[in-house]
């Protein structure tokens, strides 16, 4: 199977789980009054928008190059990352708002609430299952909204066990402020992880650098022609586009290397390079050692 048509799957299975869970989670929290179960049902409508907006940048991202995008269109599921992520910041903000106003003025919650136990307990087994899945194609594919996705769920299985284990103190302690206490933690949770996220995304449409890891690597590669070949000081460039490394460099070759030696030497380096990044866009530009620098004085003296 392709990797976009794997994209496409994990990305409806992720919208069709989140439905289920939020419809779930709504009804419940209506029925006990449980704001953490409340605060959970926020959380999976703003996961079902977000596994909308990647299923959206998964089908954009996945059209080739044309007129109006020559560099392709990865860069949309680096704003659906960026989106999520806000989107998974704005929702804790709430939850922590509405669990601080419970904990100030008092909270009126029925403690029979078994259907909440039963409900947090298949939002984590159902979570666990699809956000398997999404991290897994997401590394396959280099997918960052794949992996926000699987990142927005991971979340959620946390939320809902720690919302799972309020619930069920409540049940036997009676003690109902709990419910407010775990909504918070959850949020401060969701938190962190929806700041990741946008960091993470915000840096890659900003055209933020690789890690100095994946630079290494590359340049390691370069030296195995170090006879041949050196790269030209402050020109390797790569930065992140969606699922996509953009990799340009200046390589600069002995003056008695033909035009088929410098050819073939690029070719092979291309190839090595994406043996280590398989979904990467390499441009090199080649010039002769002495370019700029010397090369009029000794092509003069050659002539004399």
């Amino acid at each position: 199977m392709q990797i976009n048509q794997k994209k496409k799957i994990v990305a409806g299975l992720s919208i069709t789980s989140n439905v289920i869970l939020s419809v779930l989670k709504i009804i419940t929290g209506i029925i006990s009054g449980s704001l953490s179960i409340i605060s959970e049902a926020i959380h999976s409508l703003s996961d079902l928008f977000a596994s909308v907006l990647t299923f959206f940048s998964v089908m954009k991202s996945s059209i080739p190059a044309d007129e109006d995008h020559p560099y392709g269109h990865g860069k949309y599921e680096d704003m659906a990352g960026f989106i999520e992520g806000i989107l998974i910041v704005l929702a804790s903000l709430f939850i922590i708002y509405e669990a601080s106003k419970k904990i100030i003025f008092g909270i009126d919650m029925d403690t029979e609430n078994f259907l909440g136990i039963l409900v947090m307990f298949i939002a984590v087994i159902m979570n666990i299952i699809v956000s398997y899945f999404l991290f897994k194609v997401a590394k396959e594919s280099n997918s960052i909204s794949l992996y926000a996705d699987g990142e927005h769920l991971r979340t959620d299985i946390y939320s809902s066990l720690g919302v799972l284990i309020g619930l069920t103190l409540i049940k036997f302690t009676g003690y109902t402020l709990l419910d407010p206490i775990f909504a918070i933690l959850v949020a401060v949770f969701i938190f962190k992880a929806g700041y990741s996220i946008s960091k993470r995304a915000a840096s890659n449409l900003l055209d933020h650098s690789l890690p100095d890891e994946n630079i290494n690597d590359i340049k390691r590669i370069i030296e195995v022609y170090a006879n041949s070949v050196k790269l030209k000081k402050n020109s390797l460039k790569a930065r992140q586009v969606g699922p996509t490394k953009d990799i340009d460099m200046i390589l600069q070759f002995n003056e008695c290397t033909s035009i088929c030696d410098c050819h073939k030497i690029c070719d092979e380096i291309e190839k090595q390079i994406q043996e280590f990044y398989p979904n990467c866009s390499i441009s090199i530009h080649s010039e002769p050692i002495c370019y700029k620098k010397n090369c009029q004085h000794h092509c003069a003296k050659k002539k004399l």
